[in-house]
């Protein structure tokens, strides 16, 4: 006689075991009619799962997040059902949902094309008007190995091979004549899909992820509740396509990459001049905060790595070196070098806390099928900083550090900033009495402030908590770019200590901290957020003056030495062009502001302003000019 307790905390009494489609049905016909699947004491099931004993329980509907992912995954079965109904003799191998939507490999002798695509796509919907009961059922392993093994499928023999042990059952998925392997849970019919689901590309992908493998085709889609948030999705990605910093880098002449250095950047002087604009606003807030700007080597000795934990966990991604028979690693972080420049000299506890901070080049040997221009590069530099602090001070410093952290985003044009603190994970270093600590500080900074967050069990470093930042764009993409993070180990590890009030040796608390993360990053994150069209106080180049004939040149030269020597980036354009080529050209180029000079502004000592939209700003005296793109930059207008 099961008890089920409800979301809201109301409980029904059944005299027999039922299923969660049942439950939902004696809640009510719209419920039932609703339902997806269900929730049995936090884990997602098949509404035909039946509860034989009390449980906690939730129904699943379109609106719950839980849809999403069984949506998409039973938009993988579905086009695999379709791939195999259209082209006989494909196999079909893994098809897992992920993030905005699914794929599925297929071993096929032919590459599927665009007209597949489209082919596969209309399959897919005839299949959900079909509305094909999806039944889970349990069958034998031997039984499942004969069955796949005769329809030729080869991978899904292995698949069972590999991971069903013998004597255990397999779970089997089918909806009408098509069955896959497959834990589950799915959606109670392929109707219940409905039509939010389109095919976007194919792409190659070793079976199991390894070159030694054959080659197989995936292909991928995306799947959401309904049309509109379909829509919507396939609209940003278009701005995403229009946004891509890939593009625009080569466009607005900022940085470009090549193959002989693969994700490493070359930086042109346009984008050097937004890089030092970054930097430059960066060394302000340093210096507000109290810090010491240090710099460290490239190159450490492998022992050093050793201690410090790195070696044993991240040697597969950094590069090493042999100099005198001495391994060495070009450095992948800044930490230890931290540590040896806080190791210099005796540290009493009136010197602590300690904020050294360095725009460190880091190299990491990512592989070269994740690089992704400049979001990820195997060179970057971090915006990095540790503190050195008494655990007494932990918590004030912490609440520092968030202050610095979202005035910083604010200044940069972001306004909506997501939180999660990461808590302990299974494997870690350091006492529960330090973890304790140091996740008390960490979420009583956040709750101090009014901050709201998500917690996220399990998901701290091996060290110590954090706390993460998340920035949502201008088209609503997330950006995880900010870390505090409470370190209980690494100090202790390369001997970092001072000396107490009662005269103890102590070893330190180290934050970690950065706020942009990687500079690289932060620039590819900033051009893709504003289009291209920086704000002010960041573009390459702030204004250009434009002559209309060749009258007006000498004026245009006067111009352009006086708002340089008021410190702003200018250029002349003196080409022989016609006005209209010369404006759409440097709109192209985002360039916020155009001075326009015609015989008239010459007599009367004024420009024609125009900004990148093409507004017409009226025509501004030079000092009023001047006025106007000083509050711009001075106040960091977005």
């Amino acid at each position: 006689m099961p008890q089920i307790t409800l979301p809201d905390g109301s409980r029904r009494q059944y005299d027999a075991p039922l299923s969660v489609h049942d439950v939902a049905a004696d809640i009510g016909p719209g419920l039932a009619k609703a339902a997806l699947a269900g929730r049995v004491d936090g884990s997602l099931v098949d509404t035909s799962f039946v509860i034989a004993r009390d449980a906690e329980l939730a129904i699943v509907t379109r609106k719950d997040e839980d849809a999403l992912e069984l949506l998409r995954h039973d938009a993988a079965h579905v086009m695999a059902q379709a791939v195999q109904e259209l082209y006989p003799g494909t196999q079909v191998t893994i098809g897992p949902a992920i993030e905005n939507g699914f794929y599925y490999d297929f071993a096929r002798d032919e590459p599927f094309t665009p007209d597949d695509l489209a082919a596969i796509e209309a399959r897919m919907h005839e299949i959900v008007k079909r509305d094909l009961p999806i039944e889970r059922e349990v069958w034998e392993r031997e039984q499942a190995k004969q069955a796949f093994g005769g329809l030729g499928e080869t991978y899904k023999v292995e698949i069972i091979d590999d991971i069903i042990p013998e004597g255990e059952e397999v779970s089997v998925y089918r909806q009408g004549e098509w069955f896959d392997v497959c834990r589950g849970p799915h959606l109670p019919s392929t109707g219940k899909l409905g039509n939010g689901f389109k095919l976007t590309k194919v792409a190659g992908a070793y079976w199991r992820g390894d070159s030694r493998n054959p080659m197989l085709q995936r292909i991928y889609g995306t799947a959401w509740r309904d049309k509109k948030e379909l829509k919507d999705y396939l609209h940003r990605l278009e701005e995403a396509e229009k946004r891509d910093h890939r593009k625009l880098g080569k466009q607005l002449d900022l940085f470009h990459f090549q193959d002989e250095a693969p994700g490493m950047a070359f930086w042109h002087h346009n984008g050097r001049v937004v890089y030092r604009q970054i930097e430059r606003y960066m060394r302000e807030k340093l210096d507000e905060y109290g810090y010491q700007e240090v710099e460290t080597p490239q190159v450490l000795d492998r022992s050093l790595w050793e201690r410090s934990g790195h070696w044993e966990k991240f040697a597969d991604d950094m590069f090493t070196t042999q100099l005198d028979d001495h391994d060495f690693a070009i450095k992948p972080m800044n930490c230890p070098g931290h540590i040896q420049l806080y190791n210099q000299g005796l540290k009493s506890y009136r010197d602590l806390p300690l904020r050294i901070a360095e725009f460190g080049v880091v190299h990491r040997n990512e592989p070269s099928g994740t690089l992704h221009g400049l979001m990820r590069a195997r060179r970057f530099t971090q915006d990095d900083a540790h503190v050195f602090c008494t655990e007494d001070q932990l918590q004030s410093e912490v609440a520092t550090l968030i202050d610095m952290v979202f005035e910083t985003y604010r200044d940069f044009g972001f306004e909506q900033i997501d939180l999660a603190l990461s808590l302990r994970p299974e494997k870690r270093v350091g006492s529960d009495a330090l973890w304790d600590k140091g996740e008390a500080a960490l979420d009583r900074s956040l709750r101090d402030k009014g901050l709201e967050f998500r917690v996220q069990p399990g998901e701290g470093a091996f060290y110590g908590p954090k706390i993460e930042f998340t920035l949502r764009d201008s088209i609503g993409r997330t950006w995880q770019c900010g870390t505090i993070q409470v370190d209980f180990s690494m100090p202790g590890r390369l001997g970092a200590h001072y000396i107490a009030e009662d005269n103890s040796k102590q070893v330190p608390v180290m934050i970690h901290r950065a706020i942009l993360g990687s500079m690289e990053r932060f620039i590819g994150i900033l051009i893709e957020h504003y289009a291209g069209a920086l704000p002010v106080w960041l573009a390459p180049v702030q204004a250009v003056v434009l002559n209309i004939t060749d009258r007006q040149a000498e004026y245009v030269e006067r111009v352009t030495k006086l708002l340089r020597s008021k410190g702003f980036r200018v250029e002349p354009d003196l080409r022989n062009e016609k006005i209209g080529f010369k404006i759409r050209e440097h709109t192209l180029h985002k360039v916020p502001f155009l001075l326009v000079v015609g015989d008239r502004e010459v007599e009367q000592d004024t420009v024609a302003l125009r900004d990148r939209k093409g507004t017409d700003l009226g025509t501004p005296s030079l000092d009023a000019l001047i006025e106007m793109l000083s509050g711009q930059v001075a106040n960091r207008l977005q």
